[in-house]
């Protein structure tokens, strides 16, 4: 037994003295973790191993603007080519109600448009209407009150229609008129100026009416002047052979005396 021990102190000795040698000669480091191996080329033990691979990233290489390799546009990829079909029944049947439905889309709004159309010329004429009636009537400046004038009209022109009702068509046509007309000028002369204003306005639109009414208003005109200057001859006359005639009296007077 004493041998074996002393045996062994014997290989000890030398066998640490080639360790310390070596280390000093060829040092190296002890690593407490595993070394890192290749994990492709063994197989994980678990099945969630995959989970904890980092994810292998893919260069593509990216060709430069000048290079041959860039595709041009038009060789880039082009959708298949579609064979032309014929519409079946139910694609015609919609082309022939898209059709249907413009066609009545198209008169439904010409009838909208004449109805619009329709509405909008009624309420100007209405509007006209008013406008015209309310232009008739005369300024509160003139102090003319329409309603008991327009009464008068009325009894004057009754009066001329009384007048000549056992005489021909004509007169009792016209003399009624030519009473209310004059009643109507004499009692409201600014209606009356009001209503030849609007006559005439309606008048200049046919110009053949328009002539012919300046024509009679002359004719009108003159012949009133011509039956005034006649009037005053005549009163001018006959004031003279009444001063005549008044004369002779006296003098034949005088002389009885």
């Amino acid at each position: 037994m004493a041998a074996r021990v002393l045996l062994r102190r014997r290989v000890a000795a030398p066998f640490m003295a080639a360790t310390l040698v070596g280390g000093a000669l060829f040092p190296s480091v002890a690593l407490a973790e595993a070394p890192s191996h290749d994990h492709s080329s063994k197989k994980p033990i678990y099945d969630d191993y995959e989970t904890f691979l980092p994810p292998k990233t893919v260069t593509t290489p990216v060709p430069s603007p000048a290079s041959d390799t860039i595709p041009p546009e038009s060789s880039s990829l082009s959708p298949p080519e579609h064979k032309p079909r014929s519409p079946t029944p139910t694609d015609r049947l919609a082309v022939e109600i898209g059709k249907a439905r413009m066609f009545l889309y198209r008169y439904a709004t010409k009838a909208e448009d004449a109805v619009n159309g329709a509405i909008d010329s009624a309420f100007h004429l209405e509007r006209s209407f008013t406008e015209t009636i309310a232009s008739l009537a005369p300024a509160r400046e003139s102090g003319e009150k329409l309603m008991p004038g327009l009464v008068y009209v009325l009894v004057a022109s009754m009066a001329g229609s009384i007048t000549t009702r056992n005489r021909n068509i004509l007169l009792r046509a016209s003399v009624p008129l030519a009473f209310g007309i004059g009643a109507g000028w004499l009692l409201l002369p600014v209606t009356m100026t009001n209503v030849s204003e609007l006559l005439w306005r309606y008048e200049r639109r046919f110009p053949a009416v328009a002539d012919a009414h300046l024509r009679t208003r002359d004719g009108i005109q003159n012949a009133w002047r011509f039956a005034r200057v006649h009037v005053d001859v005549g009163k001018n006359y006959v004031d003279e052979k009444v001063g005549d005639a008044r004369d002779i009296v006296e003098s034949w007077v005088k002389k009885g005396k």
